[in-house]
């Protein structure tokens, strides 16, 4: 395939959100994420370990099998989807899981061409 025609698309203005919750939630996450306007999300599996898992902070027992999810939003959905993602996971109680966020300095991936005219032409107006 030839590249002389290609060209690669950056995104700069997007976060990345991770999100680790106990095993069989992820697709709940996923969900959630996708209902707040993300695009997607990938969900894998890991293995925890920490002082909850040995004691049982609060009484709850912290299975150490765990999905983590990873969701790229861009920054003005940041807010929309965290926040979403958070209560639907009830990560507001003990054990349920933890979330972040982590600034992207770059990313790509395939953008249909109508929609990066039409970002060029909102960025170009919002310059004005």
């Amino acid at each position: 395939m030839s590249t002389e025609k290609r060209s690669i698309t950056f995104l700069t203005d997007v976060r990345l959100i991770t999100c680790i919750v106990q095993r069989g939630l992820g697709d709940t996450i996923v969900q959630a994420a996708r209902d707040a306007g993300a695009q997607g999300a990938t969900v894998y599996f890991a293995k925890g370990s920490g002082v909850r898992e040995r004691l049982g902070m609060l009484g709850v027992a912290v299975e150490v099998e765990k999905e983590v999810v990873n969701i790229v939003v861009a920054t003005e959905q940041l807010d929309t989807v965290f926040d979403h993602v958070f209560l639907v996971g009830q990560l507001d109680t003990p054990g349920m899981g933890f979330m972040y966020v982590t600034p992207l300095e770059k990313a790509a991936t395939y953008i249909p061409h109508e929609l990066v005219k039409q970002l060029q032409q909102k960025s170009a107006e919002s310059a004005k």
